[in-house]
């Protein structure tokens, strides 16, 4: 597979999805503000890759500041940039608060000093996203049985992550088990992420697999089709809540309607501890040109109005268990992830 975001020799380079799956091409951005509008502009999407770009975005920006009296201002314009690119992606915020932190450690060192901590820091953050990912894949491999059929919504595999993937992830684990598997990949309109990202990526691990419209999940459930859902997530509140890609909650509900198992693959830094419940969490809403255009050909009249939430929130009254990388929490979710946390 090819790398989804890396540093090199002071750039970070990415693969642009937007091209994906016609043309694998790379994006090299030279400051923040390529960074912020890569992430805006859906070059890199996936909020545990959104994070390890914004832990990129924030050394890459300060690799130019000049002078240590301006590295505090600076500090602060580049976090200000980036935070506002992706308002639900809750690894972005995480990601930016790492590199505070290291930040604030490391203020007494020399301006060349500091800039090398946090591109280590940034480096760790890309790293550890890896390693984490390969632990959710082997957690939640326990959770499928050879022969299952599995529904995913989205792309949640190695090109939203920096490498292998939360729910695909899962499914890439279990297949490399050498269990007999087969993927349901919904095209997730308007943006096509599992139509275009998450095809091309079972395509390239040689996972077995349809493509289906969004409209068809719950008729294939009907039909005992399906076996069980497993969806990534954007941001997740301590109750169990959780956002993810628009369509992911009319999902949740079919699979409990036809008594399916629908299980959330996510890091812990994924987890937002200062909300109560996802009525809390904020949903972007992306341009109506997505809606309005494929490949930028008009399929609506020109002057239709349209509305396009990039997420909703499924309550985790829909949400079998939630699979992380120290384990797989189950319902009641407060008291699970306490456990886990301790």
């Amino acid at each position: 597979m090819l790398p989804t975001i890396e540093w090199r020799d002071d750039r970070v380079i990415m693969i642009d999805q937007r091209k994906l799956p016609g043309e694998e091409v790379y994006v090299e951005c030279r400051d923040f503000e390529d960074v912020a509008e890569a992430i805006e502009k859906m070059v890199i999407r996936g909020a545990p890759a959104i994070g390890v770009a914004a832990a990129f975005g924030v050394a890459l920006g300060f690799l130019r500041v000049e002078r240590s009296k301006d590295s505090r201002a600076e500090f602060s314009r580049i976090l200000t940039r980036l935070r506002r690119t992706r308002p639900t992606a809750r690894n972005l915020f995480w990601a930016l608060e790492r590199m505070t932190a290291a930040h604030q450690e490391n203020q007494g060192l020399p301006l060349d000093e500091l800039k090398k901590r946090l591109i280590a820091e940034a480096l760790d953050i890309e790293q550890e996203d890896v390693e984490i990912n390969r632990q959710i894949g082997q957690f939640g491999a326990e959770l499928i049985k050879d022969g299952d059929s599995i529904l995913t919504h989205c792309n949640a595999g190695g090109l939203a992550t920096a490498a292998y993937g939360t729910a695909l992830g899962v499914i890439r684990a279990a297949f490399e088990q050498g269990k007999k598997i087969r993927v349901f990949a919904d095209e997730t309109r308007p943006f096509l992420q599992g139509a275009r990202l998450t095809a091309w990526e079972l395509e390239k691990l040689g996972i077995p697999y349809f493509v289906i419209s969004d409209s068809m999940a719950g008729w294939l459930m009907r039909k005992a089709e399906i076996d069980l859902a497993i969806v990534g997530a954007d941001r997740i509140t301590p109750n169990g809540d959780t956002a993810n890609k628009i369509g992911t909650y009319s999902v949740a509900v079919l699979a409990k309607e036809n008594h399916i198992s629908f299980y959330v693959a996510a890091p812990l830094s994924t987890f937002d501890f200062s909300l109560e419940t996802g009525d809390q969490i904020p949903i972007e809403e992306r341009p109506p040109e997505e809606v309005k255009e494929i490949n930028g050909k008009l399929i609506t009249p020109a002057g239709a109005r349209v509305r396009n939430p990039a997420f909703d929130v499924t309550p985790a009254g829909y949400i079998t268990a939630i699979i992380t990388e120290k384990g797989v929490i189950r319902p009641p979710y407060e008291k699970t992830l306490a456990d886990l946390r301790k």
